[in-house]
């Protein structure tokens, strides 16, 4: 079976390795430049059109369609390609709001009973500057839209929490994103990624992971899209694992079938485990990035068999297990992160990294 893999990072690098290893992928397609297999061809095109993404999968016999990141899980490219008879591994628009909407995502939790940190939501900055005022510190002010998981601002003080909220809707730090912002209590504790293949009806889990979101060691710095990945994360116990699964996966299934939201693809959460047990932070609707690149090699099954068991709603049928080995990946970002992202930028020296 031909694969066309959307996107052009680190992640969608790590998914062209996993399924070139497939015994069942004739062609992987990528945007990724690195090689990442004997099978895996180059194919640069506009990924957020979604009629010559149609248009290429016809053209090419392409059987499965992968989307990496979130834009254009949010602008319905999932919609329009099975629309036109493909099958695909990515949830449509309105799976893919747990995402593009923190606010939507923090009233689909409380609806459906997913613990989650305490918020309100705000689309005038004058009313958000008159709630902080009556808040405790510390404070998450968050963009409610995509910041390329750039647009979560932990604020010790109000004057933080007040700048934030001005950068985020009169600056437009990130642009459309800050038009409505989110405001949280701060929970305290570790954070842990936790992602899931699902079907519709059914997920299965993969191996935890925990990222290291500020940019600077120590815990300081602002917030990034990641700097690495370890797996596994020794402080999630099985008791801890049997609480996600009941409280979060098994109602976030309950909610999509209340909302009549057919999702296949994959679903992360972000949790935070500490003092007030497990909430979640949030919730992604597409693998983590740089979480994917340290989880992929540790799964024991063909992934293109996994994906195909979730577009084809019989994911129970497939395991999913992980070796008993640990993953890390480190991330090189340019001097600018995260303000802006350098692109461009030339990596020397990587024929000399051994295995």
């Amino acid at each position: 079976m031909k694969v066309l893999i959307i996107g052009s990072g680190g992640r969608e690098h790590a998914l062209a390795w996993k399924l070139a290893q497939s015994s069942g992928a004739e062609v992987v397609f990528t945007s990724v430049a690195a090689a990442a297999g004997g099978n895996v061809k180059l194919n640069l095109f506009d990924m957020s059109a979604p009629d010559k993404a149609l248009a290429f999968c016809k053209d090419n016999a392409v059987g499965l369609v992968v989307i990496g990141p979130e834009a254009p899980l949010e602008q319905g490219l999932a919609d329009a390609l099975r629309k036109g008879g493909l099958k695909v591994f990515g949830p449509g628009r309105a799976g893919a709001k747990l995402e593009w909407s923190k606010d939507y995502s923090k009233a689909f939790m409380q609806k459906f009973n997913i613990p989650t940190a305490a918020y309100k939501s705000f689309t005038e900055a004058a009313a958000a500057l008159e709630y902080i005022k009556t808040i405790d510190m510390p404070a998450v002010v968050k963009a409610d839209g995509l910041a390329a998981g750039k647009g979560v601002i932990i604020c010790q003080t109000k004057e933080e929490a007040a700048s934030a909220v001005l950068d985020l809707m009169q600056k437009q730090a990130f642009g459309a994103a800050g038009a409505k912002v989110v405001i949280e209590e701060f929970l305290e504790g570790r954070e842990a990624s936790i992602m899931a293949f699902v079907d519709g009806d059914n997920y299965k889990l993969l191996p935890i992971s925990r990222d290291h979101k500020r940019l600077l060691d120590g815990d300081k710095g602002p917030n990034t899209g990641g700097m690495g990945v370890y797996s596994p994360v020794p402080d999630i116990e099985e008791l801890d694992l049997e609480f996600i699964a009941a409280n979060i996966f098994d109602n976030v299934i309950v909610g999509l079938k209340a909302e009549k939201i057919d999702f296949c693809g994959l679903l992360y959460a972000g949790i935070m485990k500490g003092p007030r047990g497990i909430n979640v932070l949030e919730f992604n609707t597409r693998f983590g990035d740089p979480e994917t690149q340290t989880i992929l090699p540790l799964i024991e099954q063909d992934l293109l068999d996994v994906m195909l068991a979730c577009a084809d709603k019989r994911l129970n049928d497939i395991d999913v297990t992980a070796r008993a080995q640990s993953g890390v990946c480190v991330t090189l970002a340019g001097g600018d992160y995260p303000k802006t992202s350098s692109k461009g930028v030339q990596i020397l020296g990587l024929e000399n990294v051994k295995d």
